[in-house]
């Protein structure tokens, strides 16, 4: 019987596995190193969205994903967290062109919504667009994509959790760990906690915690860079993927821009993260190219987020078959999956097997080829 549960990290996967277990009744403790949502959960593009995932059992898992986002939004208070207003992509040239049809013809065959537009729909949809910078057609719509206000979100778990009995011990990483029958942790202010179970929930830190606990946690995790803009009086109603810059709106006027080059530009020294300055400018130029509105707009923050991402890009969850109170919560898209992953996490640490879903997510996959990795 499990009485008192121990989620490491709070961020999306934390908060949401420790509402799933305060809401079945256990007694939770949740131990974040710094504060709720301040690492990868507060540096995400977040965009919910099931799209590009395989095999089929990760994409299905990320529609499941998307269905419990609506779920949550239509039940919660207050939950304008959320916004459904869907994913526009195009590609710039013909290899792109047949990347994005040979994905747009996958998700149709799995019953994923996706249609084509052409440029006059498009600018139905978002007018403020320059033309030119749109195609004819062979516009790919996904209309129920959308994406996640995270630091919201994850207040809104967090509070759920402790509203029925949860505690939050903030600012305070865990160093020590032994999992016997009763799993045992020490914290850096010297604190010790004891549990009946671990959820590793630490995002990028999540291979130094399974660590402690003796196992092995192949992780390739990449750096992601997020440009926000001021608030500019630009219509822009939902996600877009055009060839040179991605883009969402933030809240306030805002926009979050993005490009897979850009995180490039990272670089760690002397333990600060520094972007390249004209690399920023260059998304921004971009920015302005698709939408000519952001001509007055400026770089208001660039943040930088370290993506959890298992070696072999699928997520781990649940339980570990030789340490069955020790469980995992990670992931990319971590947004995407977390309120529903999360559920079926806590679900399992308090006994309901989820084989059926999480099978193919466990840890044991990577046990017979550790070295390769």
């Amino acid at each position: 019987m499990v009485g008192h549960v121990v989620v490491i990290g709070a961020g999306v996967y934390g908060a949401a596995v420790a509402a799933g277990l305060a809401s079945r009744g256990a007694r939770v403790t949740v131990v974040e190193a710094g504060a709720p949502a301040s690492g990868t959960s507060g540096a995400t593009f977040s965009w919910t969205n099931s799209c590009g995932k395989q095999p089929r059992s990760y994409h299905d898992l990320g529609v499941a994903g998307m269905v419990a986002h609506q779920r949550l939004a239509a039940r919660a208070p207050h939950s304008d967290w959320y916004h459904e207003g869907g994913n526009l992509e195009w590609a710039a040239d013909a290899d792109g062109v047949a990347r994005l049809r040979r994905k747009v013809a996958t998700v149709a065959e799995y019953g994923y919504a996706v249609r084509w537009l052409t440029r006059a729909e498009v600018l139905a949809l978002e007018p403020d667009i320059d033309p030119a910078a749109v195609p004819a057609d062979e516009i790919a719509y996904f209309p129920r994509e959308g994406w996640v206000e995270p630091t919201r979100l994850v207040g809104h778990l967090l509070a759920t959790a402790l509203s029925r009995g949860a505690r939050l011990l903030r600012d305070d990483a865990v160093v020590d760990l032994d999992m016997g029958p009763t799993a045992a942790l020490r914290l850096t202010s010297g604190k010790r906690v004891t549990a009946d179970a671990v959820v590793n929930c630490a995002g990028p830190h999540a291979t130094r915690i399974a660590a402690l606990a003796g196992l092995d946690l192949p992780m390739r995790n990449t750096l992601g860079v997020l440009i926000y803009t001021s608030p500019v009086p630009v219509s822009v109603a939902r996600v877009v993927h055009a060839p040179n810059v991605h883009l969402r709106p933030d809240g306030g006027g805002r926009l979050l821009l993005h490009t897979h080059q850009v995180d490039a530009a990272a670089r760690i020294t002397g333990g600060r993260t520094r972007v390249d300055q004209d690399a920023v400018e260059v998304v921004l130029a971009a920015g302005r190219d698709l939408y000519p509105g952001l001509r007055d707009a400026t770089v208001e923050s660039v943040r930088v987020g370290e993506r959890p991402i298992p070696a072999d890009g699928l997520p781990v969850l649940g339980r570990v078959a030789d340490m069955p109170n020790f469980h995992f919560a990670v992931s990319h898209s971590g947004t995407t999956l977390s309120v529903h992953a999360g559920d079926l996490v806590a679900a399992e640490v308090l006994g309901e097997n989820q084989d059926d879903v999480l099978g193919p997510f466990r840890y044991e996959r990577f046990l017979p080829a550790l070295s390769a990795f």
